[in-house]
């Protein structure tokens, strides 16, 4: 049984003006994303910035999200890292704090060989107990785990249950779930290509339009679901202008200026990121009104 079906937000970390983590805020956007709709919150991946949070800091978010989601919806801890102890650590962490799965990024920077690949995930996979979702996103990391890979993983290791796949490569999908046979569960990792992953047999996005549009992100899964493939297709196409906006810059540049619009404090970004070119915000904010948000 999947970890979950539907929407899941790859949710951001709020910080204050000095650059520490605004819990209280954290709290308001997890109660929001619950009551919004959300299927399950994804914390600490790309979009939460974790690449320049401390360990500390890592494990701290990741315990608060827990508790505060206390159940309601699963959560999924982003713990991935290009040192395989590393990944075990912070992975092991997050089981002992109650996170419900694991997001693990393939090894970036140094890479690895198909074969690396599988012996990473297969370590980490097997010092823990809980579910872990591959995160394929080559774009970030210089490195492609290919559908042969991640079937192999599937297949032989127990928890290893499915991908957020961002490789924008509809053709190397349809590849992956031809040759798995039921046992991938797969989540696009691009806004921009919901529906058509769910037709390829799907699970739903692990989303960043989520963090500004729970409930239309989750109505767009929903429909395809219940059978309205031609519903859930023109939220799909409906949310085009937004998607295009939201990316127009490095994740998650745009989306916390986005939330800062709505008045939802998001914050400041750490560096290296800065904050969104103004010509670039002035479309954002266009393309929010457009879709109903401001």
């Amino acid at each position: 049984m999947a970890i979950f079906t539907g929407a899941g937000v790859a949710i951001i970390t709020p910080f204050h003006e000095d650059g520490s983590v605004n819990f209280e805020k954290f709290a308001e956007h997890i109660e929001a994303q619950i009551a919004g709709g959300t299927d399950a919150i994804v914390v600490c991946g790309t979009t939460g910035e974790a690449s320049t949070l401390t360990h500390e800091e890592h494990l701290e978010v990741i315990r608060f999200c827990v508790e505060k989601t206390a159940g309601r919806i699963p959560v999924i801890a982003g713990t991935g890292s290009n040192c395989t102890e590393t990944a075990v650590y912070l992975s092991q962490e997050a089981e002992k704090a109650g996170a419900d799965g694991v997001l693990l990024v393939t090894p970036y920077y140094n890479k690895a060989t198909q074969k690396g690949l599988y012996e990473h995930f297969r370590i980490i996979a097997e010092a823990i107990h809980i579910p872990v979702i591959l995160y394929n996103i080559p774009g970030r990391t210089g490195v492609t785990m290919q559908p042969e890979t991640i079937v192999k993983l599937c297949r032989e290791i127990p928890n290893i249950v499915g991908v957020k796949d961002a490789t924008g490569n509809i053709s190397m999908t349809a590849k992956l779930m031809s040759l798995a046979d039921g046992c991938v569960d797969l989540y696009s990792g691009d806004d921009n290509q919901v529906v058509p992953l769910l037709a390829l047999g799907g699970k739903g996005v692990i989303s960043v339009l989520s963090n500004i549009a729970p409930r239309q992100t989750h109505h767009m899964c929903a429909k395809f679901f219940e059978g309205d493939v031609a519903g859930s297709c023109k939220m799909q196409l409906d949310a085009i202008p937004l998607v295009e906006a939201l990316f127009s810059e490095v994740n998650p540049i745009p989306v916390k200026k986005a939330m800062n619009l709505m008045g939802l404090e998001a914050g400041p970004l750490r560096r290296p990121l800065t904050e969104m070119e103004e010509a670039n915000a002035a479309k954002l904010e266009a393309a929010m009104k457009d879709y109903g948000l401001l």
